[in-house]
C-alpha cells in the first residue's frame, strides 16, 4: 500500500496551489461546477459555495503544513486539535452553472491567538462570484481554544 505522499506525488495539483498575495501568502483552488452542485433551476445551490470554500481552506492548511489529520491525531508533536469555524459571511454576487471552471481564492485576513480569519473569493474568468469572510478558531478535542502554533502562523504569513 502506498501512502498518502506517494499518492499526491501523481496528482500534483489536486490540492491547489500556494500563491503570494498583498501581505502574506494565499491559496487557488480550481473547482468545476457538477450537475450535484447545482438545484433545479440549473444554478449552483448556495451550499456548494460553502462546501467549495471548506475545501480551499482545508488544502491551504494542507500545503502550508498543517493539515487537518495531523492537528486532530496530534502527530505533529502538538496536543490533539481542529479548526473549528466561529463566524461566516457570504456575499452571493453573480450565478454559477453546470460545467464552469471557477477558482476558490484563499487569502488571510488576520491571525489572532487562537483564532484565523480568512477571505474567500469563488470566481469565474476573473469575475468575482461569491465573497466570503471566514472565522476559524483552533481548539482541543476537549474544547479549550488553543494557541496558533508559531510556525503555522509564520506560514500563514503571521508574526
Amino acid at each position: 500500500m502506498t501512502g498518502a505522499t506517494d499518492r499526491e506525488s501523481n496528482w500534483p495539483d489536486l490540492a491547489g496551489r500556494l500563491i503570494e498575495v498583498e501581505g502574506g501568502r494565499g491559496h487557488v483552488l480550481p473547482v468545476r461546477v457538477y450537475f450535484e452542485d447545482t438545484d433545479f433551476s440549473g444554478l449552483v445551490y448556495h451550499a456548494s459555495y460553502v462546501r467549495w470554500c471548506e475545501r480551499g481552506r482545508s488544502d491551504f492548511l494542507r500545503l502550508l503544513g498543517g493539515d487537518h489529520r495531523r492537528l486532530i491525531d496530534g502527530s505533529g508533536g502538538t496536543e490533539p486539535a481542529a479548526f473549528v469555524v466561529r463566524r461566516m459571511t457570504f456575499d452571493f454576487l453573480r450565478p454559477a452553472r453546470i460545467d464552469e471552471l471557477l477558482e476558490v481564492t484563499t487569502r488571510v485576513k488576520a491571525v489572532g491567538a487562537a483564532s484565523l480569519t480568512l477571505l474567500q473569493t469563488i470566481a469565474r474568468e476573473g469575475t468575482a462570484l461569491v465573497e466570503a469572510e471566514v472565522t476559524v478558531v483552533l481548539i482541543s478535542v476537549s474544547g479549550k481554544p488553543l494557541r496558533i502554533s508559531s510556525a503555522l502562523r509564520e506560514a500563514f504569513g503571521g508574526p
